[in-house]
C-alpha cells in the first residue's frame, strides 16, 4: 500500500473489529472476528483494525490469529490498537507478529477536558509522552499511526505540536479523530486544512480521519476532510460503534464513487477520470453489509443510505414510471454496483455437495469442513420445503452457521399450540450442558412469548429481553426468516441471531443462541474469579510468613 499523503486515492482503514464491536451488543467470538475480517478482504479495505490487544486475553488471541490468517502476503494491513503505554504497546507488537505488514495505532487524549478530568496530565506531559511512545512503537513496526484523541476539541496550536512530536518521532499516519461527534463539516475541513498547513513535517505523514456520528455528521465530516487534504478514512460497516457509531465505509465508498468527477480534483485527478477513488470492490458491499449485521445482531434500518431495504425501492407512481422509462430518472447507482442482484441458484434437492460448496465459493463463502457439513443439511432440508432457492437463502444459511454461539445449551424440540381463542402454550426440550434433557412447558400472551418462558425454566439462566426483531429475507409466503433478540443482564447485552423458515423454530434457537453467549460469558468471569484468587493465595501466604 502506498504511504506517501500525496497519492490521488483515499485509504480505507475499516474499524468495524474494534470500534464497531465496542456498541452495546455487538460483542463478537474469535471465529466471527476472522469471518468478518476475510470478508473485509474480499471487500478491498486497505488496513483492519482487528481490536486491541491488551483490553483482554480475547481480543490479544482474535487480533493474533486475524494477523496469521488474513494478513498473508498480499493481503491488508493488520492493525492492532493501543494507548501510549509500554504494555499496551508491547502486547499490539507480539499480536501482530504473524502479520506480512502490521500497524501499530496508538493514542492519547490531547483536548483540555481529556488532560484535566481524565488523564490528569499537562499539555508538556502529554507531549512527552506522544513522542517517547510513538518512538517505542516503532522499534517493532515500520507502520505507525497516532491518534490525538478528541482532537475536535483540541487546541489546534497545541495540536499542531503534538503531531509535529508524533511525526518526528516516527508516526506514518496521523488520525484525527473528532471522537464525541462534535464538528460540523467546515470545521472539520477547516482542521484538516490547518493541519496540513501548520504541522512542518506533514509532508511525511498521511492524514487520516476518525469521527462518530452523534450529531449525523460523520460521513459529511470525512469528505470535507478528503476535500482538505485527508487521504485516510477510518469507517466501520453500517456505521456500527460506540454510541451513534461511526462513520459508515459504504456511504463513504459510494459517496466517492458516485461523485468521483466532483472529488477527482481534489485528489489531483482530471475531472473526467473514471479510475476509482478506492480500492474497495464495491459488489462486495451488501454482502458485507448483510454478514457483519448478522453476526452481530445488529440490523440495518430499512431507510439506510445504500444498504437498506428500501435503498433501490420505489413505491411512488411517480417514481415507478420515471425508473421504468430511466433508472437514472430516480436512480444515481446501480444497485448490482454493491452487489445486489436477483440471481437464483439452479442447485435443488437432488444436488451433491461438491455444487453446494463450488456455489459458496462464488458467493465469497470459504467454509472449514464442519462448518460445510451443518450448512449442506441446511440447505437440503430447505431445498425440500421452497421450489425455489435464492442466494439470498443461501447467505442466511451459511450465516446462520458460522456465527452460532458455543452449543451449550441445545434446542432439541419446539412445539406451540395458539389461536384467537385458545392459551398459547409452547413445549420445548432442551439438552443441558451436562448433557441431559429436560422438557418444560409454558404460557404466555403468544406462541414466541410461551416459548422463552419455557426456555427460561429449564435454561434458569437471568435475563432481561430487551429487542426482538423479525425480517424477511426473502419474497413470499416460503420465505425465510431472520429472527435477532437481544438480552441483557446487569450492564452487558447479549445478541442472538437464527434463520429459518418456521418463525417459531427461529425465535426459539434465536433466544438459546443469546443465552449460551450469556452463560460462556458467566462461566469466563468465574473462571477469572477462580485465576484471580489462586493468584492471591500464595501473596497472601508470603504477606503472613513475613509479618
Amino acid at each position: 500500500m502506498e504511504t506517501q499523503p500525496n497519492h490521488d486515492r483515499v485509504i480505507i482503514f475499516d474499524t468495524t473489529l474494534r470500534d464497531g464491536e465496542q456498541a452495546p451488543g455487538a460483542a463478537l467470538n474469535i471465529d466471527e472476528k476472522l469471518t468478518i475480517a476475510r470478508q473485509l478482504a474480499r471487500l478491498g479495505v486497505d488496513v483492519i483494525e482487528a481490536g486491541f490487544p491488551y483490553s483482554s486475553p480475547g481480543d490479544f488471541e482474535a487480533v493474533q490469529k486475524i494477523a496469521e490468517v488474513v494478513g498473508a502476503e498480499g493481503g491488508p494491513i493488520i492493525c492492532g490498537l493501543a494507548r501510549t503505554t509500554h504494555n499496551d504497546i508491547k502486547a499490539a507488537a507480539d499480536a501482530l507478529k504473524p502479520a506480512a505488514r502490521s500497524r501499530i495505532h496508538t493514542f492519547i487524549a490531547t483536548s483540555d477536558i481529556h488532560l484535566q478530568y481524565k488523564l490528569k496530565k499537562s499539555r508538556a506531559e502529554v507531549l512527552s509522552i506522544a513522542g517517547e511512545m510513538v518512538a517505542y512503537a516503532k522499534s517493532f513496526v515500520n507502520d505507525v499511526e497516532f491518534s490525538p484523541e478528541d482532537a475536535g476539541r483540541s487546541d489546534p496550536e497545541f495540536l499542531y505540536q503534538v503531531l509535529e512530536r508524533a511525526i518526528a518521532a516516527g508516526a506514518t499516519t496521523v488520525n484525527i479523530p473528532d471522537t464525541v461527534g462534535y464538528t460540523t463539516p467546515a470545521e472539520f475541513g477547516a482542521l484538516t486544512r490547518g493541519i496540513k498547513e501548520n504541522v512542518p513535517n506533514i509532508d511525511r505523514a498521511v492524514i487520516s480521519v476518525h469521527g462518530h456520528n452523534d450529531l449525523g455528521l460523520a460521513v459529511a465530516n470525512f469528505l470535507e476532510a478528503v476535500k482538505n487534504g485527508a487521504r485516510q478514512l477510518e469507517c466501520t460497516i453500517n456505521g456500527i460503534g460506540e454510541r451513534a457509531g461511526n462513520a459508515a465505509l459504504e456511504e463513504l465508498v459510494m459517496g466517492l464513487h458516485v461523485r468521483r468527477q466532483y472529488f477527482n480534483p481534489f485528489l489531483g485527478r482530471p475531472v473526467d477520470s473514471e479510475a476509482p477513488l478506492t480500492n474497495i470492490d464495491t459488489r462486495q458491499i451488501y454482502k458485507t453489509s448483510r454478514l457483519v449485521s448478522n453476526l452481530t445482531g445488529m440490523l440495518v434500518q430499512p431507510n439506510k443510505a445504500i444498504v437498506g431495504a428500501n435503498a433501490f425501492a420505489h413505491e411512488s407512481g411517480i417514481h415507478q414510471d420515471g425508473v421504468l422509462k430511466n433508472r437514472l430518472t430516480y436512480e444515481i447507482m446501480d444497485a448490482q454496483s454493491i452487489g445486489l442482484t436477483d440471481n437464483q441458484i439452479v442447485l435443488g434437492k437432488l444436488s451433491g455437495r461438491n455444487a453446494f460448496r463450488s456455489r459458496l465459493k462464488e458467493l465469497g463463502f470459504d467454509l472449514a469442513d464442519q462448518e460445510l457439513n451443518k450448512a449442506f443439511v441446511r440447505f437440503k432440508e430447505l431445498a425440500d420445503k421452497k421450489k425455489d432457492v435464492t442466494d439470498w437463502d443461501l447467505e442466511a444459511i451459511v450465516n446462520d452457521e458460522i456465527q452460532q454461539a458455543p452449543e451449550l445449551f441445545r434446542l432439541e424440540l419446539v412445539q406451540v399450540s395458539c389461536g384467537d381463542r385458545a392459551h398459547p402454550t409452547a413445549t420445548i426440550a432442551i439438552r443441558t450442558p451436562d448433557g441431559q434433557e429436560l422438557t418444560d412447558a409454558a404460557t404466555g400472551t403468544g406462541p414466541v412469548d410461551a416459548v422463552y418462558k419455557a426456555i427460561n425454566r429449564v435454561v434458569n439462566v437471568p435475563n432481561e429481553l430487551i429487542e426482538f426483531s423479525v425480517q424477511s429475507v426473502t419474497a413470499g409466503i416460503d420465505a425465510i426468516g431472520e429472527v435477532t433478540i437481544r438480552l441483557r443482564q446487569g450492564d452487558r447485552i447479549f445478541a442472538g441471531h437464527s434463520a429459518n423458515t418456521d418463525i417459531i423454530v427461529a425465535s426459539a434457537q434465536a433466544y438459546v443462541n443469546a443465552l449460551n453467549r450469556l452463560y460462556a460469558s458467566l462461566q469466563r468471569s468465574e473462571e477469572s474469579a477462580e485465576k484471580v484468587a489462586l493468584e492471591l493465595k500464595p501473596r497472601e501466604a508470603a504477606i503472613a510468613l513475613e509479618s
